[in-house]
């Protein structure tokens, strides 16, 4: 749905995005991170064909973002990370301009409107000024001028930029929203709780280069070096487990963790680790429990970047 392909954009002094290739394929939800000053804004523009790139090609749903940007506008929905001023409008008279300008027949218009109003839960607000909306509701209002003309894939720059954390939770939600409703979702933030839940593909972005791009569970296993993974014995046998953990072959280090814990380094699949508990067991450990600690976006993150900006 959208290919990527050695993008290079240069200003006079700064090389803001430099030669960065990813795809994201229908359906997707890609999370695009990056410190401030990464050159995500900058992607996301030439994406949005707001901005054209020095070199190199991009491409959404077959057509070139350049030579093509007409037919791209039409099946792309851009938020940017800001909200223009139109506070003088109302709000269903917002969405209607936005429709307009899309040349929505005006006897389609209102049913498309109402619509809208209700996914991103602003009916209630439909006569009300755009002036008179909290920011959380200005930045739902922004989706549903998004999704007006009905894209099949959505551009969000920084979504939950400066909200309260009951708006971020409602915009979470309503994101979940439109990936169960089939949309291709690419998503910018630094934030990376905001992407956790939802994101099946991230590309991590540092200093206008892709440190790295795919799928979140294929980057989580080539960044590990291991697993950690806390096993609970008794007191009496802290000493003799923490040998025969040792003995294991999938085992990289073991670690004592106050009195009854071990912290064991695993480098092996689901089965080793199995493996791992009955190897204990047939020693004769009594094993209490085993728990595994699980990387997050945020583990990924801070091991591939380096905190360099442009």
């Amino acid at each position: 749905m959208i290919r990527v392909n050695n993008l290079v954009k240069h200003y006079k002094r700064v090389q803001a995005v430099d030669g960065i290739s990813f795809h994201v394929e229908e359906g997707d939800i890609f999370g695009f991170i990056g410190p401030n000053g990464a050159g995500k804004t900058t992607t996301i523009k030439m994406l949005a064909t707001l901005l054209l790139p020095t070199s190199g090609s991009a491409q959404i749903g077959g057509y070139d973002v350049v030579s093509e940007s007409d037919k791209v506008r039409q099946m792309l929905g851009y938020m940017p990370d800001y909200f223009g001023v139109y506070n003088d409008l109302k709000v269903w008279e917002y969405l209607d301009f936005f429709a307009a300008a899309y040349k929505i027949p005006r006897t389609r218009r209102v049913g498309i409107i109402d619509d809208v109003l209700v996914l991103t839960d602003l009916t209630v607000k439909k006569d009300a000024f755009v002036a008179e909306l909290s920011k959380g509701m200005k930045q739902r209002l922004c989706l549903a001028r998004t999704l007006i003309h009905n894209p099949k894939v959505l551009i969000l720059d920084e979504p939950a930029s400066g909200l309260d954390p009951r708006a971020r939770i409602e915009m979470r939600e309503l994101l979940k929203e439109l990936k169960r409703m089939g949309k291709t979702v690419f998503i910018s933030s630094h934030i990376l709780t905001e992407l956790s839940d939802f994101c099946n593909k991230v590309g991590i972005i540092e200093a206008g280069h892709m440190v790295v791009s795919g799928a979140v569970d294929e980057i989580l296993q080539a960044v590990s070096q291991g697993q950690l993974v806390t096993i609970s014995v008794p007191a009496e046998q802290l000493e003799a487990a923490a040998a025969a953990a040792q003995r294991h072959s999938k085992v990289l280090n073991v670690e004592t963790k106050g009195a009854t814990e071990l912290d064991v380094h695993f480098d092996g699949s689901q089965d080793d680790l199995s493996e791992l508990m009955q190897h204990m067991l047939a020693e004769g450990i009594k094993v209490r429990s085993m728990k595994e600690s699980v990387n997050s976006l945020e583990d990924i993150f801070m091991k591939v970047t380096k905190g360099q900006v442009n």
